[in-house]
Protein backbone atom coordinates (compact mmCIF):
# COMPACT_ATOMS: atom_id res chain seq x y z
CA UNK A 1 0.00 0.00 0.00
CA UNK A 2 0.86 3.19 -1.05
CA UNK A 3 2.05 5.60 2.01
CA UNK A 4 0.13 8.27 1.54
CA UNK A 5 0.83 10.54 4.74
CA UNK A 6 3.28 10.19 6.98
CA UNK A 7 4.76 11.46 10.48
CA UNK A 8 8.52 11.15 11.47
CA UNK A 9 9.75 11.27 15.25
CA UNK A 10 7.26 13.76 15.89
CA UNK A 11 7.39 16.06 19.28
CA UNK A 12 5.32 18.66 20.71
CA UNK A 13 5.75 20.27 24.14
CA UNK A 14 3.83 22.91 25.58
CA UNK A 15 5.59 25.08 28.49
CA UNK A 16 7.96 22.12 29.83
CA UNK A 17 5.15 19.22 29.33
CA UNK A 18 5.63 16.82 26.50
CA UNK A 19 2.14 16.11 24.69
CA UNK A 20 3.97 13.54 21.85
CA UNK A 21 7.11 12.50 22.15
CA UNK A 22 9.11 10.90 18.98
CA UNK A 23 5.74 9.72 17.54
CA UNK A 24 6.12 7.96 13.75
CA UNK A 25 2.42 7.62 12.24
CA UNK A 26 1.82 6.24 8.57
CA UNK A 27 -1.21 6.47 6.83
CA UNK A 28 -1.42 4.31 3.60
CA UNK A 29 -3.49 5.16 0.09
CA UNK A 30 -6.95 4.55 1.03
CA UNK A 31 -6.49 2.99 4.31
CA UNK A 32 -8.44 3.52 7.73
CA UNK A 33 -6.75 4.44 10.67
CA UNK A 34 -8.10 4.34 14.12
CA UNK A 35 -6.17 6.17 16.54
CA UNK A 36 -6.58 5.14 20.54
CA UNK A 37 -5.57 5.60 23.59
CA UNK A 38 -5.93 7.08 27.10
CA UNK A 39 -7.20 10.58 27.36
CA UNK A 40 -4.37 12.70 27.34
CA UNK A 41 -2.42 10.52 25.25
CA UNK A 42 -1.92 13.43 22.51
CA UNK A 43 -4.64 12.08 20.08
CA UNK A 44 -6.05 15.38 19.24
CA UNK A 45 -2.26 16.84 19.61
CA UNK A 46 -0.86 14.36 16.41
CA UNK A 47 -4.61 15.39 14.84
CA UNK A 48 -3.70 18.87 15.18
CA UNK A 49 0.19 18.37 14.05
CA UNK A 50 -1.51 16.59 10.73
CA UNK A 51 -4.07 19.01 10.08
CA UNK A 52 -1.36 22.29 10.40
CA UNK A 53 -3.11 23.58 13.33
CA UNK A 54 0.03 22.63 15.65
CA UNK A 55 3.48 23.40 14.85
CA UNK A 56 6.00 20.28 16.32
CA UNK A 57 8.57 21.34 18.13
CA UNK A 58 10.14 18.75 16.45
CA UNK A 59 9.86 15.57 13.39
CA UNK A 60 8.17 15.98 10.61
CA UNK A 61 4.80 15.83 8.48
CA UNK A 62 4.91 14.00 4.51
CA UNK A 63 2.51 14.27 2.17
CA UNK A 64 2.79 12.15 -0.94
CA UNK A 65 6.85 11.77 0.01
CA UNK A 66 6.12 16.07 0.09
CA UNK A 67 7.61 17.76 2.83
CA UNK A 68 4.71 19.83 4.90
CA UNK A 69 5.87 20.50 8.34
CA UNK A 70 5.62 24.11 7.74
CA UNK A 71 2.55 24.41 5.50
CA UNK A 72 -0.37 26.18 7.56
CA UNK A 73 -4.13 25.04 8.00
CA UNK A 74 -5.43 26.64 4.67
CA UNK A 75 -2.76 25.32 2.76
CA UNK A 76 -2.66 21.80 3.50
CA UNK A 77 -6.96 22.12 3.28
CA UNK A 78 -5.99 23.06 -0.46
CA UNK A 79 -3.58 20.11 -0.64
CA UNK A 80 -6.32 17.36 0.78
CA UNK A 81 -6.43 17.26 4.40
CA UNK A 82 -9.70 17.48 5.66
CA UNK A 83 -10.63 17.33 9.58
CA UNK A 84 -13.26 17.78 11.90
CA UNK A 85 -13.34 18.93 15.57
CA UNK A 86 -14.20 17.37 18.62
CA UNK A 87 -16.64 20.70 18.86
CA UNK A 88 -17.97 20.49 15.12
CA UNK A 89 -17.26 25.00 14.64
CA UNK A 90 -20.17 25.60 12.22
CA UNK A 91 -21.48 28.80 11.39
CA UNK A 92 -24.13 29.32 13.75
CA UNK A 93 -25.87 31.98 10.95
CA UNK A 94 -26.07 29.97 8.13
CA UNK A 95 -28.10 27.10 7.05
CA UNK A 96 -26.60 23.61 6.70
CA UNK A 97 -26.47 23.45 3.38
CA UNK A 98 -24.54 26.92 3.42
CA UNK A 99 -22.19 25.79 5.68
CA UNK A 100 -21.25 22.82 3.63
CA UNK A 101 -21.18 25.12 0.56
CA UNK A 102 -18.86 27.19 2.22
CA UNK A 103 -16.39 24.52 2.48
CA UNK A 104 -15.93 23.69 -1.28
CA UNK A 105 -15.71 27.58 -2.06
CA UNK A 106 -13.31 27.75 0.76
CA UNK A 107 -10.90 24.86 -1.30
CA UNK A 108 -11.04 27.10 -4.61
CA UNK A 109 -14.22 25.78 -6.28
CA UNK A 110 -16.88 27.07 -8.39
CA UNK A 111 -20.27 28.03 -6.23
CA UNK A 112 -21.99 25.41 -8.96
CA UNK A 113 -19.38 22.67 -7.64
CA UNK A 114 -20.35 23.67 -4.24
CA UNK A 115 -24.03 23.08 -4.71
CA UNK A 116 -23.63 19.91 -6.30
CA UNK A 117 -21.22 18.43 -3.42
CA UNK A 118 -23.23 19.87 -0.56
CA UNK A 119 -26.29 17.84 -1.72
CA UNK A 120 -24.24 14.96 -2.31
CA UNK A 121 -22.73 15.06 1.28
CA UNK A 122 -26.47 16.12 2.68
CA UNK A 123 -27.25 13.26 1.17
CA UNK A 124 -24.93 10.67 2.11
CA UNK A 125 -25.65 11.70 5.99
CA UNK A 126 -29.43 12.11 6.02
CA UNK A 127 -29.73 15.71 5.96
CA UNK A 128 -32.18 16.44 3.17
CA UNK A 129 -34.71 17.54 5.94
CA UNK A 130 -32.35 19.65 7.66
CA UNK A 131 -30.84 21.19 4.93
CA UNK A 132 -32.75 25.04 5.35
CA UNK A 133 -32.34 24.60 8.82
CA UNK A 134 -29.70 27.32 10.57
CA UNK A 135 -26.62 25.54 12.20
CA UNK A 136 -27.58 27.13 15.83
CA UNK A 137 -31.07 25.38 15.73
CA UNK A 138 -29.79 21.66 15.23
CA UNK A 139 -29.59 18.95 17.78
CA UNK A 140 -26.77 17.56 18.97
CA UNK A 141 -26.60 14.52 16.80
CA UNK A 142 -27.45 16.25 13.60
CA UNK A 143 -24.62 18.47 14.71
CA UNK A 144 -22.21 16.12 14.25
CA UNK A 145 -22.99 14.45 10.83
CA UNK A 146 -22.84 18.01 9.45
CA UNK A 147 -19.65 18.53 10.85
CA UNK A 148 -18.25 15.09 8.74
CA UNK A 149 -20.60 16.35 5.80
CA UNK A 150 -18.68 19.87 5.62
CA UNK A 151 -15.24 17.66 5.63
CA UNK A 152 -16.16 15.29 2.85
CA UNK A 153 -17.41 18.26 0.89
CA UNK A 154 -13.81 19.19 -0.43
CA UNK A 155 -13.26 15.55 -1.18
CA UNK A 156 -10.62 15.56 0.32
CA UNK A 157 -7.41 13.00 0.05
CA UNK A 158 -7.00 12.81 3.46
CA UNK A 159 -9.64 12.69 6.13
CA UNK A 160 -8.92 13.50 9.84
CA UNK A 161 -11.92 12.64 12.46
CA UNK A 162 -11.97 13.63 16.10
CA UNK A 163 -14.49 11.38 17.98
CA UNK A 164 -17.10 11.69 15.36
CA UNK A 165 -19.15 9.29 17.61
CA UNK A 166 -18.77 11.54 20.86
CA UNK A 167 -22.07 12.34 22.86
CA UNK A 168 -24.16 9.60 20.34
CA UNK A 169 -25.74 6.53 21.69
CA UNK A 170 -24.84 2.87 20.71
CA UNK A 171 -27.29 3.22 17.75
CA UNK A 172 -26.14 6.46 15.96
CA UNK A 173 -22.50 5.43 16.27
CA UNK A 174 -22.87 2.49 14.82
CA UNK A 175 -25.06 4.27 11.81
CA UNK A 176 -22.23 6.79 12.08
CA UNK A 177 -19.59 3.87 11.41
CA UNK A 178 -21.39 2.15 8.87
CA UNK A 179 -21.47 5.73 6.97
CA UNK A 180 -17.48 6.65 7.01
CA UNK A 181 -17.32 2.96 5.66
CA UNK A 182 -19.29 3.37 2.78
CA UNK A 183 -18.59 6.86 2.11
CA UNK A 184 -14.79 5.94 2.36
CA UNK A 185 -15.37 3.19 -0.13
CA UNK A 186 -16.94 5.65 -2.51
CA UNK A 187 -14.29 8.48 -2.61
CA UNK A 188 -11.11 5.98 -1.28
CA UNK A 189 -9.57 8.67 0.72
CA UNK A 190 -7.79 8.04 3.63
CA UNK A 191 -8.91 8.39 7.06
CA UNK A 192 -7.40 8.66 10.54
CA UNK A 193 -10.45 8.21 13.23
CA UNK A 194 -9.99 9.43 16.54
CA UNK A 195 -12.36 7.55 19.09
CA UNK A 196 -13.09 6.39 22.27
CA UNK A 197 -15.39 3.88 21.45
CA UNK A 198 -13.74 0.80 20.98
CA UNK A 199 -16.44 -1.16 19.53
CA UNK A 200 -16.22 1.50 16.58
CA UNK A 201 -12.36 1.59 15.76
CA UNK A 202 -12.19 -2.40 16.37
CA UNK A 203 -14.84 -2.49 13.54
CA UNK A 204 -13.70 0.06 11.23
CA UNK A 205 -10.35 0.52 11.13
CA UNK A 206 -7.63 -1.39 8.76
CA UNK A 207 -4.64 -0.82 11.66
CA UNK A 208 -5.02 0.78 14.53
CA UNK A 209 -2.18 3.46 16.51
CA UNK A 210 -2.31 3.13 20.08
CA UNK A 211 -0.60 6.05 21.92
CA UNK A 212 -0.35 6.26 25.79
CA UNK A 213 1.17 9.68 27.58
CA UNK A 214 2.49 10.98 24.12
CA UNK A 215 4.45 8.01 22.88
CA UNK A 216 3.58 4.97 20.92
CA UNK A 217 2.07 2.01 22.24
CA UNK A 218 1.70 -0.45 19.80
CA UNK A 219 0.69 -0.59 15.88
CA UNK A 220 -1.10 -3.31 14.17
CA UNK A 221 -4.01 -5.05 12.89
CA UNK A 222 -7.33 -4.86 15.20
CA UNK A 223 -6.65 -8.25 16.04
CA UNK A 224 -3.56 -7.68 16.92
CA UNK A 225 -4.75 -4.73 19.26
CA UNK A 226 -7.63 -7.10 20.98
CA UNK A 227 -5.30 -9.25 22.20
CA UNK A 228 -2.20 -7.32 23.31
CA UNK A 229 -1.97 -7.49 26.88
CA UNK A 230 0.28 -4.43 27.59
CA UNK A 231 -2.76 -2.15 25.25
CA UNK A 232 -5.91 -4.03 27.29
CA UNK A 233 -3.67 -3.39 30.45
CA UNK A 234 -2.90 0.46 29.76
CA UNK A 235 -6.25 1.49 27.97
CA UNK A 236 -9.26 -1.28 26.79
CA UNK A 237 -9.48 -3.37 29.71
CA UNK A 238 -11.57 -6.43 29.76
CA UNK A 239 -15.11 -5.17 29.08
CA UNK A 240 -13.92 -4.01 25.54
CA UNK A 241 -12.59 -7.54 24.30
CA UNK A 242 -16.52 -8.84 25.21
Amino acid sequence: MRRLLRTSHVTVRFAGLCALDDVDLELGDGEILGLIGPNGAGKTTLLNVLSGFQRPTAGEVELDGRRITGWDAPRRARAGISRTFQDVRLFPDMTVRENCEAAVIGSGRTRSAARARAGQALGWFDLDESADVLARDLPYGVERRVGMARALCARPRVLLLDEPAAGLNDDESAAMARTVRRIHEEIGCGIVVIEHDVRVILSLCDRVHVLDHGVTLRVGSPDEIRTDPEVVSAYLGAEAME
